[in-house]
């Protein structure tokens, strides 16, 4: 029994490129162009999970609406919360705190903002959501859309990468990331896609 997984990040949200965490911005006109660029006209999945956050969450909805496939909402996909960062922007961080984001890329795990969602935590609440979402489906195509951070968790949760490098992951606005996951083991299909149906 085989599951696919298709991981879409959101698009941009209203007020551009930001550490935003659980901020609840929607998603901006260019980010509803990206995303649906992104999938074209495929529609291959056999069911829909998404963040509760708006810029997953109504995307996802329109989503389910278009192809009539059934939604879940999963409150354990929020964003990693960033603390004290949350809202701001690279500029504002270094300004307020130079030489942060240096410290952040070189260690995530302990060089994390003030008040910030501990990173190992975040990896457990992603594994738990990923663990029962792969019980309970079997011989389907899930879409989860989501967040940056949750793309780098599930990556982390499926090829067991080290948290300390999951940073090392890029992942662009609206970019699609495919897993097999069959008999207990995952492998990555492709990362980063610009077009489903390319």
């Amino acid at each position: 029994m085989k599951l696919t997984l298709d991981l879409l990040r959101h698009g941009e949200p209203v007020g551009g490129r930001r550490y935003r965490g659980q901020i609840d911005d929607p998603l901006s006109e260019k980010g509803w162009a990206q995303m649906r660029a992104a999938l074209g006209d495929a529609s291959p999945w056999t069911r829909i999970v998404t963040s509760p956050l708006a810029r997953c969450r109504d995307f996802a909805e329109w989503l389910a609406g278009q192809s009539r496939l059934s939604l879940s909402v999963d409150a354990r996909l929020k964003e990693v919360g960033f603390g004290e960062w949350e809202g701001l922007t690279a500029a504002d961080i270094e300004t307020r705190w130079p030489g942060a984001l240096v410290r952040f890329r070189d260690d995530p795990l302990g060089a994390r903002p003030q008040d910030a969602e501990p990173l190992d935590a975040f990896r457990t609440r992603i594994g738990e959501a990923l663990d029962e979402l792969t019980a309970s489906y079997h011989d389907e195509h899930i879409l989860l859309v989501g967040h940056a951070g949750v793309m780098r968790m599930a990556l982390a949760w499926a090829l067991h990468i080290p948290l300390a490098h999951a940073y090392r992951i890029e992942v662009a606005n609206a970019s699609l990331t495919r897993l097999h996951i069959e008999g207990g083991r995952a492998s990555l299909v492709f990362h980063g896609s610009p077009r489903l149906d390319a």
